[in-house]
């Protein structure tokens, strides 16, 4: 019976609009938002060129971020630590504890996944139509927009799967967001943070929170991909 009146409790909290919850929420999205923008524009870039070069020094690139797709949050998040903590060689920016050093962590967690994806589409793109491509002798921009326009349903499927891996990231940001009131705090360190100190409404409510926007993502994600086959 206690979990039921919890939940209750938690839902009641949801729709009471109360704005301590709200204001994690909606930095949550804008932070995740916004890095996953930044790492869409950089990896589908970043595709473009690996796709196109064949040489050995772009097939290193390609291994390395193939591999940093499974890089752990926390060591994303230790990396951007050092570097702009005050004793880090950007030190003089001093965005540690900031929403901008946590989006900043989530464009190192997105950014080869967004990469090494849209590659294996651009290469698809390139079997088929190169040909075509080289005949009219297209710039690069207009070429990506061409592939863009292609294939966007499959492109959103990637980048609404990377918003979704930042959104649901606890450990980078709370190492380089410091998980401070009003300021750095999100869904998921609020959510670890309500949860040790006992109060499981709140906790709860995120956490519907949360995965109410993941159930949307996933909804959105099975819909685009239906549209494929």
């Amino acid at each position: 019976m206690e979990f039921f009146k919890i939940l209750y409790n938690s839902f009641v909290l949801i729709f009471s609009f109360n704005l301590d919850l709200y204001e994690i929420i909606f930095l949550s999205i804008r932070t995740s938002l916004f890095a996953t923008i930044i790492a869409s524009f950089l990896g589908i870039i970043t595709a473009y060129y690996l796709s196109k070069n064949k040489s050995n020094l772009f097939k290193m690139i390609t291994l390395l971020l193939n591999s940093l797709t499974g890089i752990p949050p926390v060591v994303a998040g230790l990396i951007v630590f050092f570097i702009f903590s005050e004793s880090g060689p950007l030190g003089i920016f001093k965005i540690i504890y900031s929403p901008t050093a946590m989006v900043i962590a989530q464009i190192i967690i997105v950014y080869p996944i967004i990469s090494s994806l849209i590659k294996e589409l651009f290469e698809e793109f390139y079997f088929h139509y190169s040909d075509s491509l080289k005949s009219y002798n297209m710039k690069n921009f207009t070429i990506i927009y061409i592939f863009i326009k292609s294939s966007h349903s499959m492109v959103l499927t990637i980048l609404l799967t990377a918003f979704g891996r930042a959104i649901s990231e606890v450990g980078a940001v709370m190492i380089v967001g410091g998980n401070i009131e009003h300021y750095t705090r999100v869904m998921t360190s609020a959510i670890s943070l309500e949860t040790s100190m006992g109060n499981l409404e709140k906790a709860m409510s995120l956490g519907i929170i949360l995965i109410l926007i993941t159930l949307i993502i996933n909804f959105f994600s099975f819909k685009l991909n239906k549209r494929l086959h």
